[in-house]
């Protein structure tokens, strides 16, 4: 088992996992990624995105894709 510092917890081999509610769920992969964030909407399994987060600019907004729409303007048109 390896820890990664801000992502998943790895785990070699085929594991079983269960959940806080006795739910059981397998996975037969040679390697599985454990969410540690409790983001993932695959949990218990990492989907990345502890990868995600809330970058805000000089002005206080928040931006939660990054700078990539920062050219567009409210309605998601171009400016």
């Amino acid at each position: 088992m390896t820890v990664v510092p801000g992502g998943p917890v790895l785990v070699e081999g085929p594991v079983e996992v269960t959940l806080e509610d006795g739910t059981v769920v397998l996975s037969d992969r040679f390697m599985t990624a454990l969410c540690a964030c409790r983001r993932s909407r695959a949990y218990p399994f990492c989907d990345t995105s502890h990868r995600r987060r809330v970058r805000t600019d000089r002005d206080g907004d928040s931006d939660r894709d990054g700078d990539r729409n920062s050219d567009r303007d409210t309605d998601g048109a171009e400016s």
